[in-house]
């Protein structure tokens, strides 16, 4: 077991909307189970003697454990849209946009990288339909990279023959700091944000 999985992450913000706490507590639990003993192994009575409740008390607020799964990734992934999205809309040139979106979605995945795992790596275990759903989010994440991509290129800011492919490889560091990201480790979540925005311009041949 990992610190992390100890609860040394605390509660993500991107939870900090459900409601009630004793829904927010069986998501935490779930997410810190999942985690440390994969989606398939890990039983309701698990997740539900994490939270402090009996397995009973689970089903008043999720109706499966793959219920609380879709939750987990529902949540999770509209947060990491919101941020790309955001930083799309905003102010600033297509490079100072791009740079914007890689250290916060970095920094997130950083600082919540147990539950970044969860939510990026157990999609497999969805029911069809909210893998529908996710599938949709990520598209549209995916979507919201490529058109500040685009919009470097158009620009004459980025030099990119690929600029599908560049978006999608941009996530892929991306989301790959929660495999790896150690929070007793030499770096902060913001100084990989810091290193990962430079790399990213680096990737899309920013001007200057």
């Amino acid at each position: 077991m990992d610190a992390e999985a100890k609860n040394t992450e605390g509660t993500p913000e991107a939870w900090r909307d459900v409601t009630p706490d004793a829904a927010r507590r069986l998501m935490t639990a779930a997410v810190h189970a999942f985690a440390e003993r994969g989606y398939h192994a890990t039983t309701t009575r698990d997740i539900a003697g994490r939270a402090g409740m009996s397995p009973a008390a689970l089903y008043i607020h999720y109706k499966t454990k793959e219920e609380l799964l879709y939750q987990i990734s529902k949540v999770g992934h509209r947060f990491a849209l919101d941020i790309l999205e955001g930083a799309r809309d905003g102010a600033g040139t297509p490079a100072e946009r791009l740079a914007h979106a890689v250290r916060a979605f970095v920094r997130w995945h950083a600082e919540h990288h147990t539950t970044a795992r969860v939510v990026q790596y157990e999609l497999g275990a969805l029911a069809e339909d909210h893998a529908a759903e996710i599938t949709a989010m990520r598209r549209a994440s995916d979507g919201a990279v490529r058109a500040i991509v685009e919009d470097g290129v158009k620009a004459g800011d980025f030099d990119v023959a690929d600029v599908r492919g560049t978006a999608v490889a941009v996530l892929s560091l991306c989301i790959d700091v929660a495999r790896w990201f150690n929070p007793h480790g030499r770096s902060t979540p913001d100084e990989v944000g810091e290193l990962y925005a430079g790399l990213a311009l680096r990737m899309v041949g920013a001007a200057g």
